[in-house]
């Protein structure tokens, strides 16, 4: 077997753009300096290459400032800079049992450590989604943090962020949006929703490589965030604390570089092509995928059906196989890479009846998805299912 098709871009997108390694290799060859820490010409390339990402991403998402969007390590740094960073003893925050892990672990790691109360807020079994009204009724008055996932890693769900932002701009309320499968999938202008806080990764939909990652932060917020780590900025080294400017204040210790030389390149990739061209692909990969694996026997597929609700991530499950099988004869017997699991996020499974079940098998599209690959998948599917219960490797 030769060709393989990658079905794990939730995970991380693959392929990358050429000029997203040219980019990175150009650093590596040329540059290799640290932004800030020198006046010499290579030290002011780093910084000018930190300067562009910024300003791809204020154009991206129609940002009033570039200075807005702090570099992280991952969608997970952010999360967790964001959430540690609002709420301190006594606190009481609101998520979705469809969120992440990266939203789940840091509350529950507060509650033990400071006390913060969360009320986990319970999302429809068919579709995922949550009603912006359940969270209005949670509010309480020691309420500092609404969090809440864009598009689920599990089912594809699109959420009413909208509206929950609204709910959360109405009582003064921060508002955490987690954007890690939604950023490059679907158009997000932050001056036009009321999204406060948004942390998402570079490796997934914008195309970047592995270790990248930003936190938007409303202006005027960061003097509420409070720092989570401390260190050289390469500015104000005279002062014994953080400097309060952005991005400064955030972002402590070297960049990664040449991981944000290949970021700025893959948001150069999507600003040429444009979201709205990128949004209607996928929505025709959704389309064919849905359309061609619905009315297969034994297969079940969770979540939303109509394309606008969902982005291309999807788990489903064969009777009488376990996820995990599914993924290894997908792989062996066609070439096919999924993933099988929880997909850290427990209670998703659990709103969707899977947990005990182990999970599902997941696949999940990118842009470099072709019809061809999308059809060679749910022949894939069929094939297995037709033989469920007979031969499962």
């Amino acid at each position: 077997m030769t060709r393989r098709i990658y079905c794990d871009n939730s995970a991380t997108s693959f392929p990358k753009p050429d000029a997203v390694h040219e980019a990175m290799l150009r650093y590596a060859r040329e540059v290799g300096a640290s932004a800030g820490r020198g006046a010499y010409r290579e030290a002011l390339e780093c910084a000018e290459i930190l300067s562009g990402c910024r300003a791809r991403l204020c154009r991206l998402f129609a940002a009033e400032r570039p200075e807005s969007f702090i570099f992280t390590l991952n969608a997970t740094d952010g999360l967790n800079l964001a959430i540690k960073g609002l709420l301190g003893p006594g606190d009481h925050a609101i998520t979705t049992w469809m969120d992440h892990n990266s939203v789940l672990r840091p509350l529950n790691a507060l509650h033990r450590r400071l006390g913060v109360e969360t009320t986990f807020v319970p999302c429809d079994s068919q579709t995922g989604l949550v009603d912006p009204e359940r969270i209005r009724q949670a509010i309480r008055p020691r309420t500092r943090l609404i969090a809440c996932v864009h598009a689920s890693n599990v089912t594809g769900t699109v959420q009413p962020i909208a509206e929950v932002g609204r709910i959360a701009r109405e009582h003064e309320i921060p508002f955490l949006v987690d954007a890690a499968q939604s950023v490059g999938h679907l158009s997000i202008n932050v001056q036009e929703l009321p999204i406060d806080v948004m942390a998402f990764p570079g490796h997934k939909a914008l195309l970047g490589p592995l270790g990248t990652g930003v936190l938007y932060v409303r202006p005027g917020l960061e003097h509420r965030l409070d720092t989570v780590r401390e260190g050289g900025t390469g500015s104000l080294s005279e002062q014994p604390h953080q400097p309060e400017f952005l991005p400064d204040r955030f972002e402590a210790g070297s960049h990664n570089a040449i991981g944000i030389a290949g970021l700025s390149a893959g948001l150069e990739w999507i600003l040429d092509r444009g979201t709205a061209a990128l949004r209607r692909h996928e929505e025709q990969l959704i389309e064919r995928f849905l359309g061609g694996i619905s009315g297969l026997r034994r297969v079940t597929v969770y979540g939303p059906r109509e394309p606008a609700r969902r982005v291309a991530v999807f788990s489903i499950r064969i009777d009488g196989l376990e996820p995990a099988e599914l993924s290894a004869v997908l792989e062996s017997q066609f070439g096919i890479l999924t993933r099988s699991g929880l997909h850290c996020a427990p209670l998703a499974h659990r709103t969707i009846g899977t947990y005990d079940l182990g999970g599902t098998t997941r696949i999940s599209f990118g842009p470099f998805t072709t019809l061809e690959d999308v059809d060679e998948v749910v022949r894939a599917v069929s094939r297995v299912a037709a033989g469920a219960g007979v031969v499962a490797v």
